[in-house]
């Protein structure tokens, strides 16, 4: 049941303002970049701890794995505990794992330090999207989204390319131990500046709703992944079916739930239920083209991976330009007009990058790649505003928890899609961003459908949600 506790103050001023912030953009950083710098270095761990390079890779996929299954429940938990002090603990448990990353002489033990990382990151990450709720004030919560989304792609683009600037001048272990002087200092920035935020949940811990959840995505996830990189189809199908139930068991338990911990309650207003579908497919969207186009440029048209990086750069480096605007735009315009605009954007993008000339420049790339990334900007800040402005404010965490989860969810399942597609042997052809074309239509199309007064709900004002016990944002949509 809900706690009486009084609304927090709504928004930050002055230099503690800047401060948290800041602490806020660290954390979105350092646990985005610790996914990702690792990919770059998998040969050389590969190499130095003599295992196979599909051993390697789980050091990459465990971290992922962990995310997806922890982030719900997480979330949850902020609302029992605390905002800030899951938070804070979180950037904890994440900091005292990147120090030990730094001593693993073998795998297993780096698999199992990965995993407590990556844990830690769940735990911030699952509010993160809470405290910046609180942090800003309400009539500027698309700017502080837009921002974070901003900090989140641009360190995604960044990973790989820090990861191979420190193998180029020290061993592998410093990839994850140059994050730590780093996360030390978002920690002690957080601890000043960050507000504190009553428990907005009393009662027991839904720990059955926990179990299903990490069950539901760990199973659909790992056998989705086996279905593509195993060597038994039938036995990788079975474990996503069993996933399946698992999930059919979830829906069911968190229905009976007064704070579920997979949030069936957001997701039954159909402008939520319409916005995190949009953002699934456009993450699978955005990371089916990001990863299948190095194989094209290198495998189709002879270009060098140095060069292939530079064509890819103009994507998060307009998304660092668009984002913040339509971030800002979305607490005046709808939503769902906005996501129209910006799928539409994208879909031509991605058509154009489909239709390459037969012999491509840099700049024929580079400004298709531009326009993908003004799409893609324009979309998803918008949306995740909706998002968690649409929820009631006891309920933050948690919808910042589903956008994280839906990111997280999203980007493996594009993944996935890349991988089947280079398994059919279509690496070095059009296939893939025609393919994310059509799922770019299918997220605008969602995102206009929010626009409908019955789906909007305009029986709730807009400002309502940024009000303490506010329910609406619904003209958000």
């Amino acid at each position: 049941m809900q706690s009486d506790d009084a609304a927090p103050q709504i928004g930050l001023e002055g230099w503690r303002f800047t401060l948290a912030v800041a602490a806020i953009s660290l954390g979105t950083m350092l646990t985005i970049i610790d996914g990702a710098i690792a990919t770059v270095a998998l040969p050389t761990i590969s190499r130095d701890l003599h295992v196979d390079s599909s051993s390697a890779v789980l050091v990459v996929t465990v971290y992922q794995l962990v995310l997806v299954m922890a982030l719900l429940p997480f979330s949850a938990l902020g609302d029992r505990i605390g905002l800030k002090r899951l938070y804070q603990g979180g950037q904890l448990v994440f900091t005292l794992a990147t120090i030990l990353c730094f001593f693993a002489h073998s795998l297993g033990f780096l698999l199992v330090v990965r995993a407590l990382q990556a844990t830690g990151a769940a735990a911030a990450l699952s509010v993160m999207a809470a405290m910046i709720r609180v942090v800003y004030p309400p009539k500027h919560l698309g700017r502080g989204l837009g921002l974070n989304n901003i900090m989140g792609s641009v360190s995604g683009a960044l990973a790989p390319t820090a990861g191979g600037l420190i193998l180029a001048v020290a061993p592998w272990p410093w990839v994850f131990a140059m994050a730590a002087p780093f996360a030390i200092l978002s920690l002690a920035l957080g601890r000043w500046a960050l507000p504190d935020v009553p428990p907005r949940q009393t009662g027991p811990y839904n720990l059955a709703g926990a179990m299903l959840n990490m069950a539901t995505f760990g199973l659909i996830i790992s056998g989705l992944e086996a279905v593509v990189h195993g060597n038994s189809p039938v036995v990788s199908f079975a474990i996503v079916a069993i996933g399946i139930l698992f999930g059919v068991a979830l829906v069911l338990h968190e229905r009976r739930e007064a704070a579920p911990i997979l949030p069936v309650d957001l997701l039954s207003r159909p402008v939520l239920a319409l916005s995190v579908a949009g953002a699934f497919i456009a993450f699978s969207a955005s990371q089916m083209i990001i990863l299948s186009l190095p194989f094209r440029l290198q495998h189709g048209y002879g270009f060098e991976p140095s060069e292939v990086g530079a064509m890819i750069a103009p994507w998060p480096l307009t998304t660092m330009i668009v984002a913040p605007v339509a971030g800002s735009l979305s607490d005046r315009y709808p939503a769902g007009l906005l996501g129209g605009i910006g799928m539409a954007v994208a879909t031509a993008g991605l058509l154009l990058l489909a239709f390459l000339p037969a012999h491509p420049e840099y700049f024929d790339i580079a400004w298709r790649m531009s326009v993908c990334g003004a799409g893609f900007g324009m979309y998803l800040s918008p949306n995740a505003r909706l998002i968690v402005g649409s929820a009631p404010r006891e309920r933050a965490a948690s919808a910042g928890g589903l956008v994280s989860t839906t990111r997280l969810v999203g980007q493996t399942m594009g993944a996935t899609g890349v991988a089947t597609v280079l398994a059919f042997g279509f690496a070095t052809s059009s296939v893939p961003p025609i393919l994310a074309a059509g799922l770019a239509v299918t997220a605008g199309l969602f995102s206009v459908a929010r626009l409908r007064p019955s789906i909007r709900n305009p029986t709730a004002p807009e400002t309502n949600a940024a009000q303490p016990g506010g329910h609406g944002d619904v003209t958000a949509a």
